[in-house]
């Protein structure tokens, strides 16, 4: 049974992001647990990585009964917030999944990534999912000559272990600008490997095409805990001989988690919809997401409807793994980012900006997704995207399902499956460390546009995130 969201305070959920603001229709509300219920898969997180999972559960074997268990609604945390970026990134190295893995790890890592990228396009069209999927690719500028020696030592190295050109391209000044018109451009690179899209789109439709095949889904009940084969929840416990942990960044706030994931804010901010002689000289045409190779991460795409959602990092880890709704919003961040696009692009001074939010992700302690199954306990999990989540969690999806139905395919033999994390130190140390790091990454770039050359903040940074 759904209601109008209108009546239950609607107007909190259009404000979680420019992709929910611009959600058409009217927003409904799924029916909590109604008590205790047995299933054959508990999927606890309404996300893209819990929904993606029982999509493709539900494709393989329809008479399988599988439900999610969602805290709030489909897409409340970074699904519905992000970047949009559905790419073929990957945290992890192909060097250190070759190390992890064995040789050749990384190599089927990157095939399976790229792979994914077209997996969401066919999947989102076979189910009429209009999340304005458009695979433009993804430019990475370099704009200050540490960057651009960090942009051609990436080249050089993805040729050392045979990515080509077709793959990643070295892009010259003008060969960058003509694809991103930002200022101070030296050079970048080209990777046809992404595809923008409309993150709240995709969320929301990828749950109806769930449900569309016969998986339940129940909103507003948080889980508490989870154990083999049961999922406390405040509506009620659910049995199952499966239960997969797809709760990324909102990971600590189960019991007994607290160590998993660290939950790290990344928040966004929008312009107002922009006129056509802006993008005659910004370029984007093709909706190429973009960035550049400064340390602390920033992002951005060009909208369907003609905007520049834009984002980054810095925002502070908060104590204790905390996720509060509060921490969406940061003042400071929100205005460096805006100062930021605006030294990109000066012609977005006096553009106004719409939209201002952010929300966690989740990053393990070494850096490197996971996905697998304990058969034992019938417990399941996929997480620790860094930010990378939007494509991963389509592979993390068809992987779990293979693994929960016991079948042996390309996907359960990649890297990344059963891999298993070390905890985050306890406090105060990992709120120390984390912010340490975030700090350094924004030195690094300070020091690197002082020295204009790479500073030892980069390769203390590099040495503490790991290859």
């Amino acid at each position: 049974m759904e209601a109008d969201l209108t009546q239950h305070g609607g107007e909190r959920y259009r404000s979680l992001s420019l992709w929910w603001d611009l959600l058409p229709g009217s927003l409904v509300l799924r029916a909590p647990l109604p008590g205790n219920v047995d299933v054959d898969v508990a999927v606890v997180g309404g996300g893209f990585t819990g929904l993606w999972t029982a999509y493709y559960l539900a494709l393989a074997d329809p008479a399988l009964r599988v439900a999610v268990i969602e805290r709030d609604v489909v897409g409340f945390g970074a699904s519905g917030r992000n970047g949009g970026w559905c790419s073929a990134l990957f945290a992890a190295s192909e060097e250190k999944l070759d190390r992890v893995a064995g040789p050749g790890a990384g190599v089927a890592m990157r095939h399976a990534m790229a792979a994914t990228v077209d997996e969401v396009g066919r999947a989102t069209a076979e189910e009429g999912i209009a999340c304005r999927f458009a695979k433009g690719g993804t430019v990475v500028l370099a704009r200050t000559p540490a960057q651009l020696a960090r942009t051609r030592a990436e080249v050089d190295h993805a040729r050392s272990i045979g990515v080509g050109e077709d793959d990643l391209r070295l892009l010259s000044a003008a060969e960058a600008v003509a694809q991103v018109g930002a200022t101070d451009v030296l050079g970048g690179t080209f990777t046809p490997h992404c595809a923008a899209v409309d993150p709240a789109r995709l969320v929301r439709g990828l749950a109806e095409a769930a449900e569309r095949r016969g998986v339940a889904v129940y909103e507003r009940t948080p889980a508490m805990a989870i154990a083999p084969g049961v999922v406390e929840t405040s509506r009620g416990t659910v049995t199952a001989t499966t239960v997969v942990r797809a709760t990324e960044g909102y990971t600590p706030t189960l019991r007994g988690e607290e160590r998993t994931l660290a939950p790290v804010y990344s928040l966004m901010i929008a312009t107002e919809p922009l006129p056509d002689h802006f993008w005659a000289e910004a370029g984007l045409a093709d909706r190429q997401t973009f960035s550049d190779h400064r340390h602390l991460v920033i992002y951005g795409q060009r909208t369907a409807d003609g905007r520049l959602a834009f984002g980054g990092r810095g925002a502070p880890y908060h104590f204790g793994s905390s996720v509060q709704p509060r921490f969406d919003r940061d003042t400071g961040v929100h205005d460096a980012l805006a100062a930021t696009l605006v030294q990109l692009f000066p012609a977005l001074a006096d553009v106004a900006i719409t939209h201002r939010w952010g929300g966690p992700l989740g990053i393990a302690r070494d850096w490197f997704p996971s996905v697998g199954i304990d058969r034992r306990s019938g417990l399941a999990w996929a997480g620790g995207y860094v930010g990378d989540g939007v494509s991963t969690t389509n592979l993390a999806g068809r992987t779990l399902a293979d693994l929960v139905l016991e079948r042996t395919s390309e996907l359960t033999s990649l890297p990344w499956v059963g891999h298993t994390w070390p905890k985050w130190e306890p406090e105060p140390l990992r709120y120390l460390g984390i912010n340490a790091g975030l700090a350094l990454a924004g030195r690094a770039d300070r020091a690197e546009e002082r020295a204009g050359r790479q500073t030892w903040h980069a390769k203390v940074l590099g040495k503490l995130v790991g290859g």
